[in-house]
């Protein structure tokens, strides 16, 4: 039987998958070079005013900061100020896990910044299953930081109720860690619903663009100043925020 002549059909087809194959790899190849380019961003100050008289400073960081290139947040130092541990968000409400906190909490260990991981919290919602939330995703080690409790939204519950499912969170996630988690709140939210029920508990308050300190009458441990700082490895505008204590005191604070 003779053979059959390949005809122009099949060379086409075979063109056609080169071509594809091709232009897949040149895709990926742009894609590495753009991703690249975004976790080495590079800027020369912070962009916003520091506060003085501080030693420790610290970022937070959820999904909305995309891609973060941990080293270059680690390695950049401008007036010999660098960055020395940051919140990474974990968990939101009872079912919801941040899609980039598992790498960010690996990394940020990597680059050998002090970690610590948050919730946050809404009193509307049954405040064990959002410890339990929390618990599955984030496993603590010696040198991290207290669990955080974000609670700043009242979805229009009375003060009692809101105090009420925080102290459930919390002394959940004390049993479960063997430390006493710390609250993060702005001043007005705290003062409001919070109160003196919780001023046994770490406390790390929001209150942008002040000069020295927050306005709060409140013993605090660290303040978040800023929301639109800027850091090498970090494609956006981050919050930036200072520890009231020297490095011996931050590293006290953490998980022995």
């Amino acid at each position: 039987m003779a053979k059959k002549k390949r005809g122009p059909r099949r060379y086409f087809i075979i063109g056609l998958l080169v071509f594809i194959l091709a232009a897949g790899a040149a895709a990926f190849w742009w894609w590495q070079q753009q991703r690249s380019t975004l976790e080495f961003v590079r800027y020369e100050e912070f962009g916003i005013d520091i506060p003085v008289n501080y030693s420790v400073h610290g970022i937070d960081i959820s999904k909305f900061q995309g891609h973060v290139n941990w080293a270059a947040v680690r390695q950049m130092e401008v007036e010999g100020i660098r960055i020395s541990f940051a919140f990474i968000k974990a968990t939101e409400g009872i079912t919801r896990q941040d899609g980039t906190f598992k790498r960010n909490w690996e990394r940020a260990k990597e680059a050998g910044i002090i970690r610590g991981a948050y919730h946050f919290f809404y009193s509307t919602r049954d405040p064990i299953k959002q410890a339990t939330n929390f618990k599955n995703v984030v496993q603590l080690e010696s040198g991290d930081l207290p669990p955080v409790l974000d609670i700043e939204v009242h979805n229009n519950q009375p003060p009692a109720v809101i105090r009420s499912t925080a102290r459930i969170w919390l002394e959940e996630l004390e049993k479960a860690y063997g430390v006493k988690p710390i609250i993060y709140t702005n001043i007005h939210f705290y003062e409001k619903y919070l109160g003196a029920e919780f001023d046994d508990y770490p406390l790390w308050v929001a209150h942008y663009y002040q000069k020295d300190k927050p306005r709060s009458a409140r013993n605090w441990l660290f303040w978040q100043h800023s929301d639109i700082g800027r850091v090498n490895g970090v494609r956006t505008t981050v919050d930036f925020n200072v520890f009231r204590g020297d490095s011996a005191d931050l590293l006290k604070l953490c998980i022995p």
